[in-house]
């Protein structure tokens, strides 16, 4: 018998699956609401310090996308106004260093583009034709100049001429011939033959003019001087193998020459020039070969000389730096307990945390995330940020000198302001295994009271090197809209609690983050929130490996659903798309050398154990945890007469729910299968109840 669970199927079974009578009159939140939400991204502070331009994204309904627009708020009054907006979709602004122009990309009619606008008559250009769609972008401290990286195709190998074909043939596709380590990748698919090289154009437009050349790809240019790039590359003979490992490079704008600024073993990159120009800020780690290393905040010379690590004495990973006005600190965010902060790092090291609750700007599961940028000039520190909040993604928020956060957008009060939400509850938990305190959050479903006759979802973060936050999620929202009491936690191997944290599972996973799980799930049944008969497990990636692990283990839930998973880290380690990390890096040994490792840690070995009915969908395109990974714990199931169900999602990468009519398949159909399996369900079907 063939099993599949469509749409329709997923929806006729979404009836109220709380035991406890809900509120007829409450509003929840409907698959048909991810539609209608909107989200700050992207801010960029004038230079002047007056402005602030950001990305409102949204979701296009009738192309199935997410799409933006630059919209501007005056810092003072907190006037909102749309600055370019259109048919297509408008991202990262990037103010000229007088404030007088903002370049940014436009993608329309699916040509993405990169244009310059006049702030002061709203006219525009395109900087320059070009074949593919640029990068990360930078103006020169002139402003006569624009750099920017972009994807430059190299020579594909063959060993073989084709005959010609005769016109009007209809002749197979050509052979593709591959001689790279990695050949395809995530949310790229086949890889082209080339590299990305930074090019520099005229900021009034032009003719691009190559810097870069070679087989090794550079790509975040950031000017040092007027006659100086600095660009992230690793320019050695076989970079695939080492796949970490980056250094920044001084480029001479004027005859392409270039030379490495730092050479230590590990990844350096996230160069920022301070104002005076004599010092560089960048981010790193001495390569220890760990699955997991803390990312440091580092200074050095503009020559590269006296580099000194700020943020030594600092437990946690720090990114996107961002040098204070006044040269005396550099902006961070840094992943800190489960939440996302902003910080201000002073030269000697001191760490002051600005705010809590940046974030917000991801939609699906509640994963840390969001951005930030300061002025440029010193006459008052203006720093603006993506602002998350449990009730709703993303707005923006400003600080201006010592005050408080100042929100000074409502993105969704329209969509969401009628509706009401789960509210998200904090818990501390001791894992069973060492008595180490694991955060984990519960989302109550409307109208909830704490009678113990709830169905619950335990739902795990990929990674697993990630964290989870408070901060709105809509696949935890609808969720709990369908009555499910829904627990999301950082485990051991969650980042955000310190190195020695993370590293817990290093060459261990999964393992004792499955104690640290099953301690969360006992801790909520304790609290009378959920009827220990109706559990329900999934999660996605490195959710997914420990989810097929943990029916592998246990049949304490009534289903569960393996989304995106590992199930066989060897064949994951032999063509995934980050393959050569994983054997370097996770495992520090290939396969063939240590197949015993690969084969204990790899979920396929406990298959034999699972009586759980199991789902398990895959994008078709996701090279990150192959599709044959899902396959095989599908075909595992089968042999064995475990209820399963493959669902193959067509079109989508690694990241399933990336458009939203995805996400919505992807909850709803999880959603079904549970109630396929609910125990409340099987006992009104048999008591003949047709409610």
């Amino acid at each position: 018998m063939k099993i599949a669970v469509h749409a329709a199927l997923a929806a006729a079974l979404l009836a109220p699956v709380a035991a406890s009578a809900q509120d007829d009159d409450i509003r929840k939140f409907t698959a048909e609401d991810v539609f209608n939400l909107e989200w700050a991204n992207d801010p960029q502070v004038s230079p002047d310090g007056e402005t602030v331009a950001y990305v409102r994204m949204g979701y296009d309904k009738a192309k199935d996308s997410p799409v933006g627009s630059v919209w501007v708020v005056d810092v003072d009054s907190g006037a909102h106004r749309p600055l370019i907006t259109g048919a297509g979709s408008y991202n990262a602004p990037r103010w000229s260093p007088d404030g007088r122009r903002l370049a940014y990309m436009a993608v329309e009619d699916g040509k993405p583009e990169m244009r310059v606008r006049y702030m002061d008559d709203g006219s525009s250009f395109s900087v320059a034709q070009l074949f593919q769609p640029p990068q990360g972008y930078d103006w020169s401290p002139d402003g006569r100049t624009i750099a920017f990286s972009m994807f430059t195709k190299g020579e594909t190998p063959s060993f073989a001429t084709p005959p010609e074909k005769p016109e009007g043939a209809e002749w197979a596709e050509p052979v593709r011939v591959f001689d790279d380590l990695v050949y395809r990748f995530d949310g790229q698919g086949w890889l082209k033959e080339g590299a990305a090289h930074i090019y520099v154009v005229p900021a009034d437009g032009g003719s691009p003019r190559q810097l870069t050349k070679g087989d090794n790809g550079f790509g975040s240019p950031e000017w040092l001087d007027e006659n100086t790039i600095l660009a992230v590359g690793n320019d050695v003979e076989n970079p695939d193998l080492d796949p970490i490992e980056s250094e920044i490079y001084a480029i001479s704008v004027n005859s392409g020459d270039r030379r490495a600024l730092t050479t230590r073993d590990g990844p350096d990159g996230s160069p920022a020039v301070s104002p005076d120009g004599r010092r560089i800020a960048y981010t790193g780690y001495d390569d220890k070969v760990l699955a997991y290393q803390q990312t440091d905040l580092w200074v050095m010379d503009a020559n590269g000389a006296e580099p000194r690590n700020l943020t030594a004495d600092f437990d946690h990973s720090v990114s996107s730096p961002e040098w204070a006005a006044n040269g005396r600190g550099v902006y961070v965010t840094a992943e800190v307990n489960g939440q996302n902060v902003l910080a201000l790092v002073d030269l000697n090291g001191g760490v002051d945390q600005l705010a809590d609750d940046v974030g917000g700007t991801s939609l699906g599961r509640p994963y840390a995330s969001g951005g930030f940028s300061a002025s440029d000039e010193g006459r008052r520190s203006v720093v603006a940020y993506t602002q998350g909040a449990s009730s709703r993604p993303a707005d923006l928020a400003i600080l201006t000198g010592s005050g408080d956060p100042r929100r000074v957008t409502d993105l969704n009060s329209d969509a969401l302001g009628h509706i009401q939400l789960a509210e998200i509850e904090e818990i501390q938990v001791e894992s069973s295994v060492d008595g180490r305190t694991v955060e984990a959050w519960i989302a109550k479903p409307p109208g909830f009271t704490a009678d113990g006759s709830y169905p619950m979802i335990l739902e795990i973060h990929g990674g697993p090197f990630a964290m989870y936050t408070p901060h709105f999620a809509a696949e935890i929202q609808r969720y709990a809209a369908e009555g499910y009491v829904t627990v999301y936690a950082n485990p051991r191997g969650s980042t955000g609690y310190g190195e020695d944290f993370a590293l817990e599972i290093d060459r261990a996973y999964p393992g004792e983050d499955y104690d640290d799980l099953m301690s969360v799930v006992d801790a909520v049944v304790a609290k009378n929130y959920a009827d220990p008969g109706r559990l329900f497990v999934t999660g996605g990636s490195g959710g997914g490996v420990l989810t097929s692990w943990i029916v592998g283990k246990t049949d304490r839930f009534a289903a569960a659903a393996t989304i995106k998973p590992v199930i066989n880290w060897t064949t994951m380690a032999l063509a995934g798309d980050i393959a050569a990390f994983v054997g370097r890096h996770w495992m520090r040994a290939q396969p063939w050398e240590d197949p015993e490792l690969y084969w204990r840690l790899s979920p396929i070995s406990l298959v034999g154990n699972v009586t759980t009915p199991t789902l398990v969908m895959v994008g078709e395109e996701d090279y990150r945890t192959p599709a044959w990974e899902a396959e095989q714990f599908y075909g595992a199931l089968k042999l064995q007469d475990v209820p399963t169900a493959l669902i193959r999602v067509p079109g989508a990468s690694h990241s399933i729910a990336a458009r939203p009519s995805n996400l919505i398949a992807k909850t709803d159909n999880i959603m079904g299968w549970f109630a396929k399996y609910d125990p409340a369900k099987e006992d009104e079907a048999e008591g003949g109840d047709s409610d």
